[in-house]
């Protein structure tokens, strides 16, 4: 594994820099984009779109995340999850880690922005937890299951011989992460994202503890 380290200032405003920091923010927007819409489509398939058990919305949920992700993965993190993940490993300095991060949260912002925009003012669902849970209980179930797909990507995208494994790695994160969002989707929203989970709550003002997970 390799060092952590902070890196340089002057390597930030490197055009290769502010390359990658526009990549990330372009790619999370259009993510949390599809994800964010597929929710907001799908609910009209129930009357009951507070976070039950499984059903059409979380099925379609669970198909765009798992597709979006996998399409994904291989050029950007998309997740601050991902990036701290990396930069404590070593794979990127703590710098651009920080200014992924908020790269990440500025797309998922812009992309519940423009959906607001696009339907008419439609209201945008924001992550929340199940009926008789409270949001502690809700971050500790989070954490929990953000380790499995961030150890499945250093198991194959992050891997030194990644290019060996061909399209089994983006498969694979895909499938962790559409797996974990029918699993656990009905109880904590099944983000995974503190991106995906953030634009939506500042975009609707919503961040108490109801919502629909998307």
């Amino acid at each position: 594994m390799a060092r952590m380290a902070f890196g340089s200032f002057g390597d930030f405003f490197s055009i290769g820099s502010i390359k990658a920091y526009l990549s990330e923010l372009i790619a999370t927007l259009l993510f949390v984009f599809a994800a964010v819409s597929s929710a907001i489509a799908y609910s009209k398939l129930t009357t009951d779109v507070a976070l039950d058990p499984p059903g059409p919305v979380a099925v379609a949920v669970a198909v765009t995340h798992a597709f979006a992700k996998a399409a994904n993965i291989s050029g950007g993190h998309l997740n601050p999850a991902v990036t701290f993940g990396l930069a404590i490993g070593g794979n990127i300095t703590i710098l651009t880690g920080i200014f992924y991060c908020i790269a990440q949260c500025l797309g998922s912002i812009l992309a519940c922005l423009l959906l607001y925009f696009v339907t008419n003012g439609k209201s945008v669902p924001s992550h929340g937890v199940a009926s008789g849970m409270n949001a502690f209980e809700g971050v500790v179930m989070e954490i929990v299951i953000t380790f499995g797909p961030v150890y499945t990507i250093y198991a194959t995208a992050a891997e030194p011989d990644k290019d060996n494994l061909g399209i089994m790695a983006p498969l694979a994160i895909g499938f962790v992460f559409g797996a974990n969002i029918l699993a656990i989707g009905p109880f904590s929203g099944g983000s995974m994202n503190p991106a995906s989970s953030f634009g939506p709550a500042v975009v609707s003002g919503d961040f108490s503890e109801t919502g629909l997970a998307h």
